[in-house]
This record gives C-alpha cells, sequence and structure tokens, in this order.
C-alpha cells in the first residue's frame, strides 16, 4: 500500500504549498495529492478552499482572483513558525518540484458548468506533456470534470471520487473509464474493496492519519493510502 502525501502533508507542513512538497519530497514519500482550480485569468493554481480566509486570513474569493493577486498572500496562518512564506503556487511550479514523483492524483475541484469543466480541462492538457501519463491521474468528485476528460479522449488516467452514495460509485466510475475510486475512509469495508478490484479499479482512501487504521487497509488490500502525516505513517507501514 502506498503512502500519499495528502495537499503535500496537510498536518506537517502549510497544505499544498511548494514548501510542503518539498517537504514530502525530502521524506522519500514519491506519492502526492494536491487540488486544482482556475482562475479568471485561465492561470491553473494548486488550492483547496475556494477561499482563502482558513489558510491566509484573508477573506476573499477564489474566483475573484488573478494569479498576481494570489501570490500576495501567505498560506502560513497555521504554521506561524514556518520559515518561508508560501504565496499560492501554481501548477507549473508544483509540477517542477514533484516531477520525480511516482504517483500523483490530481484533484480538480468542482466547477458550476460544463462549459468550465471543458474551458478547464483543455488548458490542464496544454501544460501536461506525454512525461506525465504514467505517474498522474486526475481525479474529482465532479462528474462534470470526469465527463469532460472522457470527452476531450484524454490520455491521462482518472479516478472518482466519492463521500456519498456509494451503491452507484463503481458503476459510475466504469462508464467514465476511471482506473481508480478515490473512497471516503468512512465508507471504506472490505466488501467495497474487494467490489473496487474486481471491477478492474484501485482504491485510494481519503483522509487516513490513525496507524491502526492504516494497517487495517493495508490487510484489505488498498492501493493507496491518503493521509496528512506521511511521515508518521512511514513509521507503521
Amino acid at each position: 500500500m502506498q503512502i500519499i502525501g495528502h495537499r503535500g502533508a496537510r498536518n506537517e507542513a502549510p497544505e499544498n504549498t511548494l514548501g510542503g512538497f518539498e517537504y514530502l519530497k525530502n521524506l522519500g514519500i514519491t506519492a502526492v495529492e494536491f487540488d486544482l482550480r482556475q482562475l479568471t485569468d485561465q492561470t491553473l493554481v494548486v488550492i483547496h478552499d475556494d477561499n482563502l480566509l482558513r489558510t491566509t486570513g484573508t477573506p476573499y474569493a477564489v474566483a475573484n482572483c488573478q494569479v498576481d493577486h494570489l501570490e500576495q498572500h501567505n498560506h502560513c496562518k497555521l504554521w506561524p513558525q514556518w520559515p518561508q512564506q508560501e504565496p499560492t503556487p501554481t501548477l507549473r511550479q508544483v509540477l517542477n518540484i514533484i516531477q520525480d514523483f511516482t504517483h500523483i492524483e490530481l484533484e480538480i475541484k468542482a466547477v458550476p458548468s460544463m462549459f468550465d469543466a471543458e474551458k478547464l480541462v483543455k488548458t490542464l492538457h496544454q501544460q501536461l506533456s506525454s512525461d506525465w501519463q504514467d505517474a498522474l491521474v486526475i481525479t474529482s468528485f465532479d462528474v462534470k470534470i470526469l465527463t469532460a476528460l472522457q470527452n476531450l479522449s484524454s490520455p491521462f488516467k482518472r479516478g472518482l471520487l466519492v463521500e456519498d452514495h456509494p451503491e452507484h460509485a463503481i458503476k459510475t466510475a466504469i462508464e467514465l473509464a476511471c482506473c481508480q475510486i478515490g473512497w471516503l475512509n468512512t465508507l471504506t469495508t472490505p466488501d467495497r474493496v474487494q467490489a473496487t478490484h474486481q471491477a478492474g479499479l484501485k482504491a485510494s482512501v481519503w483522509t487516513v492519519n490513525e496507524p491502526e487504521r492504516a494497517l487495517e487497509l493495508k490487510r484489505w488490500g488498498v492501493d493507496g493510502l491518503i493521509t496528512d502525516v506521511p511521515h508518521l505513517m512511514q513509521q507503521y507501514l
């Protein structure tokens, strides 16, 4: 079972930041999950929330930002002792750090319309070379995003993220030509892991921060463990 750093290493370094990804890399972990949004100027940036408040202290909507504005905000509100400023990184900046990683789960956050989904995935494909095809899995909760990838005949692997309606997940993932399902931790059972594998899909589980639960999931044959505490998990797995 592979340890996958959630938003870099969310509980051990500022999430979705260049410093956080460097931290993960320095642990010797080469599997990561992070979040992607598109700004009004079309730039692709790595950030989870749709507002800057939680991580920077500034109550500003990401949808209203352009990249030069985001560079002014430091995502270390929860990390006052972190040694450097951490502005919102662009996708290009993150890819430069993780270019040697073996597994990347790039989560595209939900968008308002199919038009927005198609625009985002087209921009994404312009920035990705074929070198990323082995390591990269593009994931989303948003079926519009996965449909846009399918319509584009994307060469990149994709995965469905599931936090509710688990009874439909495997069928939906197959219809969207996904290679994996990202199950919410509390929805994950041995029967679901087995059914996922029987359907020819891999199973990642998020977010797992308790070593005992991680060991249980390993016994069940889960492929990827998405965790906020990758360094802790290194000691047990």
